[in-house]
């Protein structure tokens, strides 16, 4: 967890710890809403060559490729090895399963948390010949099957080599301290303090890199913890010390304190049991020396000619996880003090006791403003350090070997916004974000860098290993594609099996410390992976979408720190912007100094987000406390000068940099503020609810307008061709979120007159003209997004003629007394209802058209079914599965646990029943299956019919035209997690569980539906 604004001044926390999260968390309609039209673009067969989507094509082209993704924006899993110990046969298998599921990719990382008997490291170890030979495996059988794959850089995480020892010149380091407390006029004779934290394991060797002294606060403790010090007191008796031994008396007046630090390894190793012989060690970050080793190692061991060539024909990304540097002293490389004074322009050496930490607290303070600007200045220079020496060296690495570079770059309180810009790919994560926000934060520094892809850790929840639902991982990862996220990768697909694994199979997380650990082994283990084809091509189509064009925002936030994950907000726009349209993401400092950071045609990165205008506030990570870079302050005046409207909040008097000043330095600060709001563009409010009048007063409007919404997010981007808006009903993530349906009226705003609105289907693959909308004086699009909980639907404005061929509709509604108006095949406006009646459309050349809807039936509930059920129970080993067979005859609908013979099964139910419909049933009618309650993933067939792919969110279809006069078979496949089951089958990991309520659990109606021509 990362310190809050009020900790960061005494942080008990560097770095986002994942194995202390762990051990904490191990213990404990859409589219078919929108009016829309019949006569649509079918899905095309074949799949795209195409490697990414940049830019929709004209035509059919952007249709094809949007019926059928390519490989490359498909959704990934995280491929879990027992690291080597793989067998070439299943290697294939898995690839065959993952392919055929419509997934297009997978990470190989060897994660062996859960593995209860030792595996070989120096037989199956990572980065074993055994372990190049089953890589080359995937890659081969990934070239037939179109599957991109990415590899972790080490062994696990933080980037690791076996080679190296903690004493390496290349491993990572960590700057120990010991104290002595020494009276007023005491003499020190002796050998120095010894560090008050021990050395790691396998550290045998360290170095002294300075002696020092300090005063203790009079009237404070010597042994309060931070100790209270004496700036100005600091004494350097390094040149004192011989052999290891001090000879110094403290000055007469006060408690004196001597500091002795020592440069070590860390003995950090990456996470798991071992994965290599000899054991790997964590490389440092922050040094070309680290670097290199990585290097080496993979040039020497890893890359053969097969595998480059295999590589270049298939290979993603080189992955590597959060920045997880633990030491219970404090993080270090040895270039620190030179780099510092180099960079910085001051010695860190007077101050370095205010950096030194025991078990990630700080042990000495100076005063509040020094601590924190030195802090602060010190992990500046850890950011640039590992920027030079380790980001941007390895990714040109990767490069030459024709893959990209991912990395979650978060984890320190560094500049994870600037390495987003850098990196050919960021990533965030689902378990670790705590809002939306954070990944606004990487989105920021996506966007500023002319970058594509933001990444996503998916679907790790915690202690939800085989009780995690498609349905809970969707609600989720929507409002994250909202945010700016385009790419999921889950967590994770795990291999069949390893030593000592239980039923189902080999899972990296589970059990976890004798619990059932966190994340989803997904796969054939799974009874919902018959239907997961259908979840990977919605989540393709969306993330196709998201890829397509440029990203566009309203409002950039400049933050002072470029952390990301920190759970906090943007000034106003987070908590009440948002629920009425406004966008934002975040900047940080180094942002302003990318190439597209310029102002054009009163935007911000005109050829990225083009921001409408920045918002300045104090530092939200230090109290709001107003401090800013010069060099930022200069940048915002000329911008404002170019007339790009700035926000500021706050009273900015008491102005100051954020490092160490140097001298004239805040004055200077404050003259180029008071010149920033003598700016015509620029408006200053007192506090943040005073945003909104600076918006009126700068005449600022955003892109997407709708009335006050707790739940409706949206993301839009921008290409040549089209304007895409994606829409979300946030059921999980905001403060608000009620999960209820939403339907609100949406204003667009669009950049010619000429372009009409069409609903794309992310769950289908149907490209649709919507057939009621209004367009306003001023040329944007207003229409009604209506959404189920978790369910979403992209509206793209384009020019008629952009994907489906041939003029623009003749007509369309603007507003109907019908619930529902469609386009039909003849290109006629068609009105539909459940229930009879006349009822007149408005059309958008001012006329009025009516038409009759017949008799309609009642509403039908369904309550008599047969189920036949797969009940999924442990076979002759770990990785294989009994299915039996068990068939209930049901006279009402209830969860499985309710019903006696499947009280603890898991598996597969197919649900079925019948409907007569008599001789009144005609053309002019329809139906709606309305499921209720569907506990997780489900199919629908209509008269032997399988019908397309279901939006799993809304658990309403629309089967009419699939139902004829007489009898008709209406079955419903459901599939379950394996908890139940598991709670059973392993009590003594599972069975503290709750059950889940399985299954069809309606209340199932047959909603019948009247439609005709509106002029009809």
């Amino acid at each position: 967890m990362r310190p809050t604004p009020e900790q960061e001044d005494t942080s008990e926390h560097s770095s986002l710890r994942r194995r202390a999260l762990l051990k904490m968390t191990a213990a404990a309609g859409a589219a078919a809403a929108l009016p829309t039209a019949t006569a649509s673009v079918a899905a095309a067969a074949g799949t795209p060559t195409a490697t990414g989507a940049t830019a929709a094509k004209p035509g059919g082209a952007f249709a094809r490729s949007f019926a059928a993704p390519a490989a490359r924006v498909r959704p990934k899993f995280r491929w879990w090895w027992p690291d080597a110990l793989v067998d070439p046969e299943e290697i294939k298998r898995e690839i065959d399963q993952i392919a055929a599921a419509g997934f297009g990719g997978v990470e190989i990382a060897a994660v062996t948390h859960s593995v209860s008997e030792p595996i070989d490291p120096s037989r199956h170890g990572w980065g074993t010949p055994a372990w190049v030979a089953a890589v080359e495996t995937a890659l081969r059988q990934a070239r037939r099957r179109d599957i991109v794959v990415d590899l972790t850089i080490g062994p696990a995480w933080p980037a690791a080599v076996p080679g190296i020892t903690p004493d390496s010149r290349a491993a990572i380091k960590e700057l120990a301290h010991g104290v002595a407390v020494l009276p007023g006029g005491t003499a020190f004779t002796g050998p120095l303090p010894e560090p008050v934290t021990a050395p790691g394991s396998g550290v045998t060797a360290r170095r002294t890199r300075s002696v020092q002294a300090a005063r203790v606060v009079a009237g404070t403790s010597p042994t309060a913890f931070p100790a209270q010090l004496e700036k100005d007191s600091v004494t350097d008796l390094t040149s004192r010390v011989s052999e290891g031994r001090l000879e110094w008396t403290a000055p007469d007046d006060g408690t004196w304190l001597v500091i002795a630090c020592y440069e070590r390894g860390s003995g950090q190793r990456p996470e798991g049991p071992a994965h290599t012989s000899p054991l790997s060690y964590v490389v440092d970050h922050f040094s070309e020396a680290g670097t290199r080793a990585v290097i080496d190692f993979w040039e020497s061991r890893i890359l053969t000619p097969r595998m480059r060539k295999l590589l270049r024909e298939t290979g993603g990304a080189l992955y590597e996880d959060s920045i997880e540097m633990e030491t219970h002293a404090t993080l270090w490389t040895p270039a620190a003090p030179a780099e510092f004074e180099r960079r910085m322009g001051y010695s860190l050496m007077p101050y370095l006791p205010v950096l030194l930490q025991t078990k990630e607290k700080y042990a000495f303070s100076f005063d509040a403003a020094t601590n924190k600007a030195v802090r602060r200045d010190y992990m500046e220079v850890v950011t640039e350090l590992y920027v030079e020496n380790h980001l941007l060296p390895v990714q040109k690495w990767a490069n030459g070997l024709g893959l990209q570079l991912r990395i979650q770059p978060y984890g320190l309180q560094t500049d994870a916004m600037y390495k987003a810009a850098l990196l050919d790919v960021s990533e965030g994560e689902s378990l670790g974000f705590k809002n939306l926000d954070d990944f606004r934060c990487l989105a920021g520094g996506r966007d500023m860098g002319g970058k594509l892809v933001l990444s996503n850790e998916a679907g790790g929840t915690a202690g939800g290993a085989y009780a995690t639902t498609w349905d809970a991982t969707l609600r989720k990862l929507v409002t994250q594609y909202a945010a700016g996220v385009n790419q999921a990768v889950f967590h994770g697909f795990a291999y069949a099996d390893a030593p000592g694994a239980a039923w189902p199979g080999f899972a990296a997380f589970s059990p976890y410390n004798g619990g059932a650990g966190y994340g989803e082994a997904w796969g054939p283990r799974q009874p919902t992976w018959g239907h997961t084809a259908d979840i990977a091509g919605y989540l393709s189509r969306t993330q196709q979408v998201l890829r397509t064009g440029v990203n566009k925002v309203d409002i950039g936030v400049l933050w002072q720190k470029g952390y990301a994950g920190s759970g906090l907000g943007a000034s106003w726009f987070s908590g009440d912007g948002v629920p009425v349209g406004w966008t934002h993401l975040f900047l940080s400092p180094r942002l302003l100094s990318l190439p597209g950071a310029v102002v054009r045609d009163g935007r911000f990165a005109p050829d990225g987000p083009a921001y409408k205008a920045l918002l300045i506030d104090g530092d939200v990570m230090i109290g709001r406390e107003h401090t800013l870079q010069l060099d930022v302050a200069e940048k915002l005046v000329g911008y404002a000068e170019k007339g790009l409207p700035i926000i500021v909040i706050g009273d900015w008097k008491d102005g100051h940099v954020p490092g160490l000043p140097k001298s004239g330095e805040n004055e200077r600060l404050l003259r180029l503020i008071s010149e920033l709001l003598a700016r015509p563009s620029v408006f200053n409010v007192p506090d943040r609810p005073d945003v909104p009048r600076a918006i009126a007063a700068l005449g600022l409007r955003r892109d997407v307008e709708y009335a006050q919404s707790s739940m409706l997010l949206h993301a839009h981007r921008a290409d040549t061709e089209a304007d895409y808006y994606f829409f979300a009903n946030d059921s999980v993530s905001k403060k608000g979120s009620t999960g209820t349906p939403i339907s609100h009226d949406v204003t667009l705003t669009t950049r010619r007159p000429d372009v009409v609105p069409y609903v794309l289907d992310a769950w289908t693959g149907t490209i649709e003209p919507l057939a009621t909308y209004t367009r306003l004086a001023d040329g944007r699009i207003r229409l009604r997004v209506a959404l189920r909980p978790g369910a979403t639907t992209i509206i793209a404005t384009a020019r008629p003629g952009t994907w489906i061929p041939g003029p623009a509709p003749r007509r369309h509604a603007t507003s109907s007394q019908a619930s529902e108006v469609r386009l039909a095949k003849s290109g006629r406006l068609e009105i539909r209802d459940t229930r009879p009646g006349t009822y007149t459309t408005h059309l958008h050349d001012g006329t009025s058209v009516s038409g009759t809807i017949e008799k309609v039936p009642e509403p039908m509930p369904l309550t008599r079914w047969t189920l036949t059920a797969e009940d999924w129970t442990p076979g002759a080993d770990a990785s294989s599965t009994t299915k039996t067979r068990r068939v209930v005859e049901l006279d009402g609908l209830r969860p499985w646990p309710e019903i006696p013979e499947l009280t603890d099964a898991s598996g597969v139910g197919r649900y079925r029943t019948t409907v007569k419909l008599g001789a009144a049933w005609t053309g002019g009618h329809g139906a709606l299956l309305e499921l209720g309650e569907v506990y997780d993933t489900y199919r629908v067939t209509v008269n032997g019919r399988t019908l397309p792919p279901a939006d799993q969110l809304t658990t309403v279809v629309d089967v009419g035209p699939h139902l004829r006069r007489g009898t008709n078979s209406i079955e419903v496949e459901v599939a379950t997690s394996l908890l139940n089951r598991l709670r059973v089958s392993n009590a003594p990991v599972f069975g503290v569980a709750k059950k889940q309520d399985y299954g069809l659990v309606g209340p199932v109606r047959l909603v019948p539906y009247g439609r005709t021509a509106a002029d009809g």
